[in-house]
């Protein structure tokens, strides 16, 4: 971000989404590493994709952003007999007017919780891929465009558990960030146990940011400066992808545009107007490793990643 850019941002803007992180961080306790990355996603225009077990905060997650960011939430949960009108929506035809009336379906929501996507067969997965791709809907010969902003967090559940459709490498591609949020430490767990309920404590969650602020910390990122050295950095890391010996697929052109814009978010929410490198290597497992294919699938894709950034020295 040049100077000229940062004063057409305003500080109180800047400030409100701090406070807006803030509230995140006190509704899911002890994440936030985690809370950081998904605002990441959101101010880059990405999405998000959650892997873990049941009941470790992903839903939270959500609900806690949207309340925080003042913006409007849906949940759809995934199953087996989901069809894709149920997320995009349908037309009806209606007997009194004699025409087909759109009725939208939950994808036209700011934040959408895509709950245990993977249990949902292919069909309906790849609807609302390309609703994340496009932010628009195109059903029966007419175009609806989503609404601005759009954020999807999805969650899948580890795929080695039963009554999963694993996403397609492509369609893994879509998600900006992949993340797991794993077990709370002790203390942390206790303060969960002893305190209220999270639903009652995000129904008091007061919103910090309009879409109007969002849609401008998202111009404001895209200024954010990414000097010739660090461009040279993430080619090497792309580059280091495709040789490394037990990768089979490496790294595309699109994943080194998505590492680029995300840590151009990162530097913003550290009150920045360049890219550091350290911004780079915060993010690179989260942008990469659900887009490596290794040679052994029992190889964990993360560790590849980070064989990959301990491989590749700043200059």
């Amino acid at each position: 971000m040049s100077p000229a850019s940062t004063e057409m941002l305003p500080e109180v803007t800047l400030q409100a989404l701090h406070r807006a992180q803030a509230q995140v961080n006190a509704l899911l306790l002890g994440k936030a590493d985690e809370v950081r990355l998904a605002f990441v996603a959101l101010l880059c225009g990405g999405h998000l994709l959650i892997e873990d077990l049941p009941g470790l905060g992903k839903t939270t997650l959500a609900h806690a952003m949207a309340s925080a960011l003042g913006l409007q939430f849906q949940r759809v949960q995934f199953t087996s007999d989901l069809l894709p009108a149920d997320v995009l929506g349908v037309s009806i035809y209606e007997a009194d007017s004699r025409s087909f009336r759109f009725h939208p379906g939950p994808v036209f929501s700011n934040v959408l919780l895509a709950d245990e996507i993977n249990r949902a067969p292919p069909r309906t997965q790849s609807a609302l891929l390309e609703a994340m791709a496009e932010q628009q809907v195109t059903l029966d010969g007419t175009t609806h465009a989503l609404p601005d902003p759009f954020f999807v967090i999805a969650t899948q559940n580890p795929v080695d558990l039963s009554g999963t459709f694993p996403l397609p490498d492509s369609q893994l591609d879509r998600f900006l960030l992949r993340l797991t949020l794993g077990y709370p430490d002790a203390a942390t767990e206790r303060t969960l146990l002893a305190g209220s309920s999270r639903r009652e404590l995000i129904a008091q969650t007061l919103p910090c940011l309009s879409e109007q602020d969002i849609r401008a910390l998202r111009a404001a990122v895209e200024q954010v400066h990414a000097s010739d050295a660090l461009v040279d950095y993430v080619q090497r890391l792309l580059a280091r992808s495709r040789q490394h010996p037990g990768i089979r697929v490496g790294l595309s052109p699109r994943a080194g545009i998505a590492l680029l814009r995300a840590a151009r978010a990162h530097a913003l929410l550290a009150g920045r107007n360049h890219v550091l490198p350290d911004d780079v290597q915060a993010l690179f497992v989260a942008v990469a490793a659900h887009r490596l294919v290794a040679e052994a699938e029992a190889t964990a894709a993360p560790a590849l990643a980070q064989a990959i950034l301990h491989g590749v020295q700043v200059d």
